[in-house]
């Protein structure tokens, strides 16, 4: 018989009783040889399992995204518990946005002309301003103007209006047209 083929066998007590002292010292040390290997093969393999802030002392934050091991059906009880929470903004939670670039160069203010629902040209004084600050490419290196879109209140149905959105920038970005396309071919 073979080593493993000895080690594969069931030892009942009888059989130990029976065995000589040789033949359980062999046995020993097989066993012992068998451990040693596989003690080998396990830290191998804890050395290629990527580590994460689950398995190390490193933070959760330089966890690389990755799906979990178990489908998300298996922890229905869990989810029940956990209200769902869409992706983005949380409801009460106060946003951050973006400061300006902490210098305007220009000012461009953009009025409304007539009203967008009914078409009347008969419309308030200036009730309030949307702003939008963008980076825009001039003869200087970068001019910072800020757009001002005029908002008023239409005399004839009640609708708010506002400004045209001027031509060259993009609405919530903060680099024009121009700009955008140059840092593209730099990039």
């Amino acid at each position: 018989m073979s080593e493993k083929s000895e080690l594969s066998a069931a030892l009942t007590l009888e059989m130990v009783d029976q065995l000589s002292r040789e033949e359980l010292v062999k046995i020993v040390l097989t066993q012992q040889k068998l451990i040693e290997k596989l003690q080998e093969e396990l830290e191998k393999l804890k050395e290629r399992q990527p580590s994460n802030s689950k398995t190390s002392s490193r933070p959760p934050s330089s966890d690389l995204i990755q799906k979990p091991e178990t489908p998300k059906a298996d922890n229905s009880k869990e989810s029940e518990d956990k209200p769902k929470r869409k992706p983005g903004g949380q409801p009460g939670h106060i946003g951050k946005t973006r400061k300006g670039f902490g210098r305007v160069d220009r000012y461009q203010i953009s009025t409304p002309s007539s009203c967008e629902h009914c078409g009347s040209t008969e419309l308030s004084d200036a009730i309030g301003y949307s702003k939008q600050q963008v980076a825009c490419l001039v003869t200087r290196p970068i001019e910072v103007v800020e757009y001002q879109r005029v908002k008023c209140q239409c005399n004839e149905c009640g609708a708010m209006v506002i400004g045209p959105v001027s031509p060259g920038i993009v609405p919530g970005q903060d680099l024009s047209i121009d700009l955008q396309a140059s840092a593209e071919l730099v990039g």
